[in-house]
């Protein structure tokens, strides 16, 4: 904690430490070590891709050779979002004075677009399957799919618990989840084709399972993209925290309140907090930013404190 006393009298408090704290925002943690998870995730989907472009080749399946073009550029989702993660932990530079938290969001973001895009690309390939019907492949196809549910799914685990507090995580976790359901389509939609013979199964099934992946998609795309404006966090709500400063002792008002996501995992907020009274020591900064961090989850808060007159040349107006 730190007071800066200028020559208006206004003074500035500022809490720069990370905390993990308990409250409502989900977005304050100290973003947890997934190098692992990366590195095993990117060799298992690396490999699984040369199999599979390769049984495709031997078994004649254009569907498995298309299939491994979507697991390279799930690989390519995986590079990026373990890029920002490692981004994201760089200290701050003179440039840079956030370091390169931010990264992360726009890993997140990309991530919901690139997988908005694999979906819609499933869906063009199931739909002119319904217009244009063709044999389904072998059991060749279904032992790959078979594995590559398990690698997937294997994969999309490794990122589960990292999923609620971090949606670069999420990103990840969604994106391996997203194949191994599409991979479980193949399996079952094969089983029920060879069965019945009905072809239009297997892209119904896609068209389905589809479905279900972009529901999932839409609430990473909007949380990312809010992120990336700098949206108050979801959980977050301001009106509340402008209310609990200005119930803080000696308090008459609170304006100029900005709260922002500094990355997926951490959130910052401002305030101009107006004290007539002495007041706004080491004491009262500290309680302040304990309290922010305590109750909203917010490790960086920065406050100036004012005695009368705003700091701000344009008002006090609320902005």
């Amino acid at each position: 904690m730190a007071a800066h006393h200028h020559g208006h009298d206004h003074d500035h408090g500022h809490d720069h430490e990370a905390h993990e704290g308990h409250g409502h925002g989900g977005h304050h943690h100290v973003p947890t070590e997934f190098g692992n998870a990366f590195a095993i995730g990117v060799a298992l989907n690396i490999g699984f891709v040369l199999v599979e472009g390769g049984a495709g080749w031997y078994a004649g399946s254009i569907a498995l050779i298309a299939d491994a073009g979507h697991n390279l550029s799930d690989v390519l989702g995986l590079l990026m979002a373990w890029t920002a993660h490692t981004l994201a932990k760089r200290p701050p530079s003179a440039r840079y004075t956030y370091g390169l938290r931010g990264s992360s969001i726009l890993a997140a973001l990309f991530n919901a677009i690139f997988l908005m895009i694999a979906c819609g690309a499933i869906i063009t390939g199931a739909v002119e399957r319904l217009l244009e019907p063709v044999p389904v492949q072998g059991g060749l196809v279904m032992v790959v799919a078979a594995v590559g549910i398990a690698i997937n799914l294997g994969t999309a685990l490794m990122f589960m618990r990292g999923g609620k507090d971090d949606i670069n995580i999420r990103g990840a976790f969604l994106h391996m989840a997203a194949d191994a359901a599409v991979s479980a389509g193949v399996v079952v939609a094969g089983l029920i084709v060879l069965e019945t013979g009905l072809t239009w199964i297997d892209p119904l099934i896609s068209i389905v399972i589809v479905c279900v992946i972009v529901v999932g998609t839409w609430g990473l795309f909007r949380d990312s993209l809010s992120m990336s404006l700098q949206g108050v966090p979801g959980g977050i709500d301001s009106a509340q925290v402008t209310g609990r400063l200005a119930g803080l002792p000696g308090v008459a008002a609170v304006h100029h309140v900005h709260i922002w996501p500094m990355s997926t995992t951490e959130t910052a907020l401002t305030a101009h907090l107006l004290m007539p009274e002495p007041g706004g020591d080491d004491a009262f900064l500290t309680a302040a930013t304990a309290m922010i961090r305590k109750d909203f989850g917010i490790a960086h808060s920065t406050f100036q404190i004012e005695r009368g007159v705003c700091a701000d040349s344009g008002g006090c107006a609320p902005q």
